[in-house]
C-alpha cells in the first residue's frame, strides 16, 4: 500500500450535531495524527452526526461503503450507559470481523489513567476493508485510547484492505514492531 493511509473522525454528540462550536474533539483527534503519525496519515475527513443509530451508521457506511473508502473510521461519543449512548448498537451490526484486542488494549491502557475507564463500551472490527473504532466522547479519553493503539494502525488497516499478509509478515514480529515504533 502506497501513500499515506486516510483517517475520517465522526463525532456523535446531539448538542455538538446542533452547535458544531461546542466538539472539542475533532481537533484533538486530528492533532494525534498531524502530530504523531502525520508521515502515514491524513485526518481531514469529519462529521459530527446525533446520538442516533441511523444516522450513526449512515455516517459509517458513507466511508466504508464506498470505493474510494477511508482506511480508519474513529467515532468518538456514545460509548457509556446514558440512555442515549447508542454508538456501540449502532457501530455492531455493521462490523464483519471484530477486533476485541483492540478493545482490550485500550482498555488496559486506559485503566492505567482511570478506573472509569470500565464504564466505556468501545467496539472496533472492520467493514469491508476499513477499520472502526468506537472512542470515549471526551477529548481526554479519546486521545488517551486512540494514542494507546495507534503504531498498530497502520498494519491492521493494510490487511484490512487487503494487502498481502504474507508480505507483510516478512521479517517477522520484531520487523513489525519496529515498523510499528
Amino acid at each position: 500500500m502506497t501513500g499515506k493511509l486516510r483517517a475520517a473522525i465522526i463525532v456523535v454528540s446531539d448538542t455538538a450535531s446542533k452547535d458544531a462550536s461546542t466538539d472539542q474533539c475533532i481537533r484533538a483527534l486530528r492533532q494525534v495524527f498531524a502530530t504523531d503519525v502525520a508521515d502515514r496519515w491524513t485526518a481531514e475527513e469529519t462529521c459530527i452526526v446525533s446520538d442516533d443509530v441511523l444516522a450513526i451508521q449512515r455516517a459509517i457506511t458513507g466511508y466504508t461503503d464506498v470505493e474510494d473508502f477511508a482506511n480508519l473510521i474513529i467515532t468518538s461519543g456514545g460509548t457509556g450507559f446514558a440512555q442515549k449512548d447508542v454508538t456501540p448498537e449502532a457501530v455492531t451490526p455493521l462490523i464483519h470481523k471484530h477486533a476485541p484486542g483492540l478493545v482490550h488494549g485500550m482498555l488496559a491502557a486506559s485503566l492505567q489513567v482511570t478506573p472509569f475507564a470500565v464504564m466505556s463500551r468501545p467496539v472496533t472490527g472492520v467493514r469491508n476493508k476499513s477499520l472502526i473504532i468506537t472512542l470515549p466522547g471526551s477529548p481526554k479519553g479519546a486521545v488517551e485510547n486512540l494514542q494507546s493503539i495507534l503504531k498498530l494502525l497502520p498494519h491492521a488497516c493494510q490487511q484490512a484492505a487487503g494487502a498481502d499478509s504474507r508480505s507483510l509478515h516478512i521479517g517477522g514480529t520484531q520487523k513489525l514492531e519496529k515498523d510499528a515504533g
